[in-house]
C-alpha cells in the first residue's frame, strides 16, 4: 500500500512540475532556412525575435487583443505567457518583411498557421504548416492560401470568428473543404489572431503607438 501511495505521489509531482511547460505552446517554422527562401526568394537572411504578451504588456493588452479578435483567448495555445517567434526577413542591410505563426485548436488537433507579411502588414503568403484532419490537404493547398494575398488586418476587422462571417474581400474567401467547416473557421480565426499579434508586437510599435 505504501509503495502505491509513493508511486501516485511521485506521478503527481511529475505532472505538477510539467504543468508550466505545458502552459505555453509556441510556434516555429519547421525549416526556417527553407521556408524563408520560399516566402521571400529575394531574402539574404533573417533574424528571430521572441515575444509574449506578458513580456510586452499585461492583462490590458490581452483584453485589447481579445476585443479586436472578437473572441476570448483560451486554452494552452493562447495563454498570456505563450512565446511567439517573429522572423524578421532581410535583403542585404534592408528589412523586407516578416514571417509569424500561431497555434490554433482545430476540430481534431492543433493547427499551425503562418503568414508572410510585407513592411506595411499586407499578406504575401498564407501557409498552414500543420493540421490534423482528413481534409488537411485541401486546406493546405496553395490555391486556398493565395486567396489571402494582398489582404491586411483592416480586411479582417469585420470578420467574426464565432459566425465565420465577414465583409468585403473576406466574404469572397471560399472554403475548399466544405466538410471541414470547423477547421476552415479555425484557420481564419488563427489568421486574424496572427495579424493582430503582429500589429501589437511590431507594426504599432514601429509607429510609436502604445
Amino acid at each position: 500500500m505504501r509503495n502505491k501511495i509513493c508511486f501516485f505521489a511521485s506521478l503527481l509531482l511529475i505532472l505538477v512540475m510539467a504543468a508550466p511547460a505545458l502552459a505555453a505552446v509556441g510556434c516555429d517554422l519547421n525549416d526556417p532556412d527553407r521556408d524563408v527562401a520560399r516566402f521571400f526568394p529575394e531574402s539574404s537572411g533573417y533574424k528571430t525575435t521572441y515575444v509574449s504578451i506578458d513580456k510586452r504588456g499585461d492583462e490590458t493588452m490581452l483584453r485589447r487583443m481579445e476585443k479586436r479578435l472578437g473572441d476570448r483567448f483560451h486554452g494552452i495555445y493562447e495563454t498570456i505567457d505563450v512565446p511567439y517567434t517573429i522572423y524578421e526577413i532581410q535583403s542585404g542591410k534592408r528589412k523586407i518583411g516578416y514571417i509569424h505563426g500561431v497555434n490554433q485548436k482545430g476540430q481534431f488537433g492543433g493547427i499551425q498557421v503562418f503568414v508572410a507579411l510585407d513592411l506595411s502588414g499586407r499578406i504575401k503568403s498564407f501557409y498552414i504548416q500543420k493540421m490534423t484532419s482528413q481534409w488537411a490537404k485541401k486546406l493546405r493547398d496553395p490555391k486556398f492560401g493565395r486567396q489571402f494575398a494582398g489582404l491586411s488586418l483592416k480586411d479582417f476587422e469585420a470578420y467574426d470568428p464565432a459566425t465565420g462571417k465577414g465583409s468585403g474581400r473576406m466574404a469572397e474567401i471560399r472554403n475548399p473543404a466544405p466538410e471541414a467547416e470547423e477547421d476552415f473557421r479555425a484557420a481564419l480565426r488563427a489568421l486574424k489572431k496572427n495579424l493582430i499579434l503582429m500589429d501589437e508586437f511590431v507594426y504599432a510599435a514601429e509607429k510609436g503607438k502604445p
